[in-house]
């Protein structure tokens, strides 16, 4: 037999690992291991979409003759038990590409090569893998421009196949433990449906219509004009080939060029991923350290009382309270909204961007190490292709300009629901009884925009060695 090892790959078709394995003249046994060294670094959310997938995953391989062996324990310790016992003399996994994920993935192949069984792994997450991409010096790039215009003319692979139910072996696996036996609370927010039909029916759904106004809608909070389908890229239930190829389906149907030009910036979103895993790759140290240096250390605040207030939405800028409040509603959080919030807490509460990290890491459902720490590090001006540390988010013309009629405002303050469009994106103008009448529960800002951009320029200005203290 051979072991294919899900893991952030939780679907049969487009799965190259798998299909790896199921090319091979032997039964595939399929295996996930809820390894509590990695479950560790979860959260409730992450942990109940994964299990809802796992599921999805289990009832496919039952239906085709076979079953998801899902064992707990660690992976250095469970994988070569579950191949000496079903006779494996290979294991087939797909590539991950943080710093932990490589580690686990090291002890494993250890732990494999003293059973004198074998370990191969397999590019599959991503079209083009680490080091295929490279400027003319240097192991990656640092600017996603440069990057994205190889990516983009780079041929794709097709989706793979899934296997037929005679390339499995007939295996039957205990029940997938719930949240409850993993020691795992319920998740604040309500989960997303994380499986492999809920994934294509989205695409569909998107490469239907919606991408072709992806371009001219996709920054507006309030309309439905993003795909929603990171969940499923970062738990895999989708594969980057097959969506891809969706896209290019779409593109082919496109009657107009601009419509053309929508898909296309739909797949430059794509590419960001892969250019940050990219990065990751290489530079695993950035999940905690900036990816560019400065001349000093960066003087980050330490307040935690405005901290708290950003997590908890009340921090009396209505935009950035909005998407702060959908974090934990959802799980999830508009992508210009991501970089709104992020670029108030790193310029304008001057904090630190791994604070702002850690709490996204903790409340996403579609948490991704690379994508999440890329985006990060580029709204604190510390990462690649970061943004210049003088440009600072101003939260109160992006909520005019993106969210003009407060309508994604007032679904997640509600104690600005009597609020006009006006008062609300002018809340930091008003008098403080003005602000009593309207709103009584709502606060006013706890801080004042221009003064801590102005504070936020002198801060990394002293970082850069460009201003006297």
């Amino acid at each position: 037999m051979i072991v294919h090892w899900h893991r952030r790959d939780l679907r049969p078709g487009d799965n190259r690992g798998l299909a790896r394995a199921a090319s091979a003249d032997e039964p595939v046994v399929p295996l996930f291991v809820l390894d509590p060294s990695v479950l560790e670094h979860a959260s409730p959310v992450r942990v109940a979409c994964l299990l809802e997938a796992l599921e999805s995953l289990r009832s496919w391989y039952r239906a085709h003759g076979s079953d998801l062996l899902v064992v707990r324990g660690e992976a250095s310790t469970v994988v070569p038990r579950v191949a000496t016992t079903h006779d494996a003399a290979t294991v087939v996994w797909n590539e991950d590409y943080s710093g932990l994920a490589r580690e686990r993935d090291q002890a494993v192949r250890t732990a494999l090569a003293d059973e004198g069984i074998t370990a191969e792994s397999v590019h599959d997450a991503i079209h083009h893998e680490p080091g295929s991409i490279t400027p003319n010096q240097g192991e990656h790039y640092s600017v996603f421009s440069y990057f994205w215009k190889k990516w983009r003319d780079r041929d794709k692979r097709a989706p793979a196949d899934e296997p037929e139910a005679g390339d499995l072996a007939a295996v039957s696996g205990d029940s997938i433990p719930t949240l409850a036996d993993l020691g795992v609370d319920e998740p604040e927010a309500t989960p997303p449906t994380v499986t492999t039909a809920a994934a294509r029916e989205r695409v569909a759904d998107f490469c239907s219509g919606p991408i072709y106004e992806y371009a001219a809608m996709r920054d507006y909070p309030a309309e439905s004009g993003t795909s929603r389908l990171s969940p499923h890229l970062k738990w895999g239930t989708i594969g980057p080939r097959e969506l891809y190829a969706a896209t290019e389906r779409a593109a082919d149907r496109a009657e107009r060029d601009a419509d053309r030009e929508s898909v296309r910036e739909f797949q430059r979103q794509l590419a960001w991923r892969e250019f940050y895993a990219h990065v990751l790759a290489f530079n695993p140290n950035t999940v905690t350290e900036n990816f560019s240096g400065y001349e000093n250390e960066i003087d980050w605040r330490d307040d935690p009382d405005a901290l708290e207030a950003w997590k908890a939405g009340t921090t009396g800028y209505p935009i950035v309270d909005a998407g702060m409040r959908q974090l934990r509603a959802d799980g999830w959080m508009h992508n210009r909204v991501r970089m709104l919030v992020a670029s108030f807490l790193t310029k304008d509460l001057l904090t630190d961007w791994r604070a702002g990290y850690a709490w996204f890491r903790e409340k996403l459902a579609d948490h991704d190490t690379a994508n999440d720490v890329g985006g990060w590090q580029w709204a604190g001006s510390t990462g690649t292709d970061a943004q210049p540390y003088f440009r600072v988010f101003n939260p109160m013309k992006q909520g005019r300009e993106y969210d003009p009629d407060a309508e994604y405002i007032r679904e997640y303050v509600p104690e600005l629901a009597a609020a006009t469009a006006a008062e609300i994106h002018g809340w930091h103008d008003l008098e403080p009884a003005e602000r009593e009448r309207i709103a009584p529960d709502y606060p006013g800002p706890i801080v004042d925009h221009a003064d801590r951009r102005d504070r936020a320029i002198e801060l990394f200005e002293r970082a850069r060695g460009e201003a006297s203290e």
